[in-house]
């Protein structure tokens, strides 16, 4: 089971990506719906991978990575971002902070785990 800690403020897209992982049979989906809600919930958690929302009220998706990133246990976690807002400017800059890549809202529930899977595969 590939452990996903799922970060992200909208309920519908966190049912919706819940849904879309169960069905792959493959993932251990947590999920916490701030940044501040993740850094308490990583303390005593570590997960294979991480799935942030960017835009989030409070702690954005990339200031949550920026806050992992500088725990021990977290620093070579692949984190991969989900943003509606995905120019190629913005995805250049989230990858030099440390992302593994960037899915485009609206992403595709039929495809997430598989996207997810080649992601971490790289």
């Amino acid at each position: 089971m590939i452990k996903l800690l799922h970060v992200e403020d909208d309920p519908d897209i966190r049912e919706i990506a819940q849904m879309s992982l169960d069905m792959s049979g493959e993932f251990e989906v947590v999920q916490c719906e701030s940044g501040e809600d993740a850094l308490k919930m990583v303390q005593n958690y570590t997960p294979d991978v991480i799935l942030l929302d960017m835009m989030m009220p409070g702690m954005t998706g990339r200031q949550t990575l920026e806050k992992m990133r500088e725990m021990e246990h977290l620093k070579e976690v692949p984190a991969i971002f989900m943003t509606a807002r995905a120019q190629q400017s913005e995805q250049d800059e989230l990858r030099q902070i440390g992302a593994s890549e960037v899915i485009s809202k609206p992403f595709d529930p039929m495809s997430l785990g598989d996207q997810i899977k080649d992601i971490i595969a790289k």
